[in-house]
């Protein structure tokens, strides 16, 4: 993806709104001790990386820093980290939404398997096999510099990353949304076809469409639109006219580049959208204030759990003496 990706302008502040994001799910990850925040979490790392090596490595390397030739096998090097920290910025979004299938799809499953420990086991393999696959990448040509056609090398590596950044997600993405939401239509049907029986427990149970569901058709379907101008301009470069001879494609590269790594930066929108306790992490950290430890709502929970276990306790204590007393001889 030879830089040049787009101006370092329009990256800078996502970029910011990145790292105030991974601040905030860090405090909601360690307080909640849910899997969500870890994975979300790993997104927004994974997204700081790719734009780390966009911002500060690629256009540094190429025009602020360096006033000559820069050496072929550091821009190669360079090309190949760009690679790997997209591919990882695409791929930490899939152990996501299989944790949100499980958990609407199998709940008792979920329950079983879904921890934070391995969550963070899930996401170290999922960005370490990213990461290697940026390693083909070094031998990725510069499609601004480079004036002959694709080769077969060219051609192969093409096809790979358009189906390791985009095709292969977006398959994964639909199959597991679409169960998702034929999940959710046959819950509600059934609900309303209790409710017309006149149940009132049905009434109750009655919920709209999640939050969390509502946050993840949002993520993928916000990476689906704006990845998919670049991967139609990148194959109409490998197979009608190159990036080099036609200004028209050179020009649409770009901003189709421009439109991919916006989805880098998002998400910090989506989630205060949709979450308010995101919003509430955000406005801590904005303000430097430490955040509760526990919320509100769950400490008269456990002081009521509290107060049961050692009333309970009281009481079997009791019952114990008086069984030990109606023992004892007269």
């Amino acid at each position: 993806m030879r830089s040049g990706l787009c101006p370092r302008r329009l990256l800078q502040r996502p970029a910011l709104l990145n790292i105030l994001t991974a601040v905030a799910l860090s405090r909601l990850a360690s307080r909640t001790k849910k899997t969500l925040y870890c994975y979300l979490l790993a997104v927004t790392g994974a997204d700081i990386l790719s734009q780390l090596f966009i911002i500060f490595v690629g256009f540094l390397l190429e025009t602020a820093v360096f006033h000559r030739d820069v050496p072929a096998l550091l821009l190669h090097s360079v090309s190949a980290a760009e690679f790997a920290a997209n591919h990882a910025s695409i791929w930490s979004t899939v152990p996501l939404t299989v944790d949100r299938y499980v958990a609407l799809c199998h709940p008792l499953v979920h329950r079983q398997i879904s921890y934070p420990e391995r969550a963070r086991k899930i996401i170290a393999a999922v960005l370490a096999l990213s990461l290697a696959s940026g390693v083909p990448f070094f031998w990725w040509s510069d499609m601004w510099r480079d004036s002959h056609p694709p080769t077969a090398l060219d051609t192969v590596l093409i096809w790979t990353h358009v189906t390791i950044i985009y095709f292969l997600p977006c398959s994964i993405f639909l199959v597991l949304n679409s169960l998702i939401i034929q999940t959710l239509r046959t819950r509600h049907k059934l609900q309303r076809h209790q409710e017309d029986g006149g149940s009132n427990m049905a009434r109750l149970q009655r919920r709209p469409l999640g939050k969390t569901t509502a946050m993840l058709l949002a993520i993928t379907s916000a990476f689906s639109v704006l990845w998919a101008p670049r991967t139609a301009v990148v194959i109409y470069h490998l197979y009608v006219s190159s990036v080099h001879r036609s200004w028209r494609v050179h020009l649409a590269y770009d901003l189709s580049n421009m439109l991919a790594m916006l989805n880098t930066g998002v998400n910090f929108f989506l989630y205060c959208f949709v979450s308010k306790p995101f919003r509430g992490a955000v406005r801590d950290v904005l303000l430097l204030r430490g955040g509760p430890a526990l919320s509100r709502r769950a400490l008269p929970q456990q002081k009521a759990a509290a107060n049961a276990s050692m009333s309970s306790l009281y009481s079997g204590n009791n019952k114990r003496l008086q069984r030990e007393s109606n023992r004892k001889p007269s």
